[in-house]
């Protein structure tokens, strides 16, 4: 998958969320994690939702704002999600 620098910079800024140490700490690195770990960039709440299911997540009973605030979600800037499995 091709991470945007902005997808980069936003993980690289809010790691903490997710990680109690940084696990990147340049563009590069974070791109290799990302990689590593498989992250997925979805287009929408929706999508979050049925990435969780997928994994076997029950998502039932969650508010769209409670997966927004999930820790492997990430808000990027263009409105799409970043999904971190940590």
């Amino acid at each position: 998958m091709e991470y945007s620098e902005e997808c980069l910079e936003t993980f690289l800024k809010n790691q903490d969320r997710l990680f109690n140490e940084p696990v990147a700490e340049t563009l590069e690195e974070a791109e290799e994690f990302l990689e590593d770990c498989m992250a997925v960039i979805v287009k929408n709440l929706q999508e979050v939702r049925e990435y969780f299911e997928e994994n076997g997540m029950d998502t039932a009973e969650m508010e769209d704002a409670e997966l927004e605030d999930a820790s492997e979600v990430f808000v990027l800037p263009d409105g799409t999600y970043l999904i971190v499995e940590g």
